[in-house]
């Protein structure tokens, strides 16, 4: 069980602690883990954590996990003690277990931690997560991917301008336009992944649809994240890729049934066939 609160009743601390969606850990960095808040063997780092993290805005703790000499921490915020649980919005923050500075990573609504990502051959994984940029709105999805820096000895997050890393969908289009949007996080058959994204904006009369296609990956030689847009070629290949889906992740793949996808995808008979699972 996890998750730290302050400021809270007991009704609802009681509520908020209860079991969410497991965290998959398999093949995560051999020195990561998931510290336990209530083992003996953790109570340092649990303190630790919590001290520099006091002088910060947070209503509870979530998750702390440890890679060397940082921590990755999971705070949640709840406007009031009447307001549901379903409109906290989150933070991610880098602590430092040498001394009590802190980072904060990122800010959003609705996170998801994925499993840990292979997006480098030869260096180590990073730990997915899908997030949105509000609650009680047309939100907008992004994906990133957190990872300890070696060099700072920090941990950072891919793919980040402020508050938003790869976009995925988004709810909102420009007045008169009409959005259409397919995405796919994809896996060679070495399991290192790369993300697909298409955008599709659609003028009506006004003038020519436009395409937006990217390819988001991370350079081996330097660990850096790399945002590339795609055009000719390279675009109708991603489009394929990311509608055919035959190699995308589970469950971090969308659009592919939709009309956008079904158009690219036809048989050379006019059939459209339906993308592989």
């Amino acid at each position: 069980m996890h998750g730290v609160f302050r400021g809270l009743s007991l009704a609802l601390l009681a509520a908020a602690l209860a079991p969410a969606n497991p965290l998959i850990a398999q093949q995560s960095p051999d020195n990561f883990h998931w510290i336990d808040f209530h083992a003996k063997q953790d109570q340092d780092t649990f303190v630790w954590v919590m001290r520099s993290l006091d002088p910060e805005k947070w209503t509870a703790i979530r998750e702390i996990g440890v890679e060397y000499d940082a921590a990755l921490v999971v705070t949640t915020l709840r406007k009031t003690p009447q307001t549901p649980p379903a409109l906290d919005s989150f933070s991610i923050w880098s602590a430092s277990l040498t001394n009590h500075s802190v980072t904060l990573l990122l800010t959003g609504t609705n996170l998801r931690l994925l499993d840990w990502m292979l997006f480098a051959v030869g260096r180590p994984r990073d730990l997915g997560a899908l997030y949105d940029d509000c609650n009680e709105c047309d939100a907008s999805t992004f994906l990133t991917a957190f990872y300890y820096d070696v060099r700072s000895h920090n941990w950072a997050g891919r793919w980040m301008r402020g508050n938003q890393a790869i976009p995925l969908s988004s709810a909102s289009a420009p007045q008169g336009v009409t959005s259409a949007q397919a995405y796919a996080v994809l896996a060679d058959p070495n399991g290192h992944e790369i993300v697909g994204t298409w955008n599709h904006l659609d003028y009506g009369k006004a003038k020519a649809p436009e395409d937006y296609v990217y390819q988001y990956d991370v350079d081996p030689s330097n660990d850096l994240e790399r945002t590339q847009p795609l055009s000719g070629k390279n675009a109708e290949a991603m489009k394929r890729r990311i509608c055919v889906g035959s190699d995308a992740v589970t469950g971090l793949a969308r659009g592919q049934d939709s009309p956008l996808c079904q158009s690219k995808i036809q048989s050379p008979h006019g059939t459209a066939r339906k993308p592989a699972n």
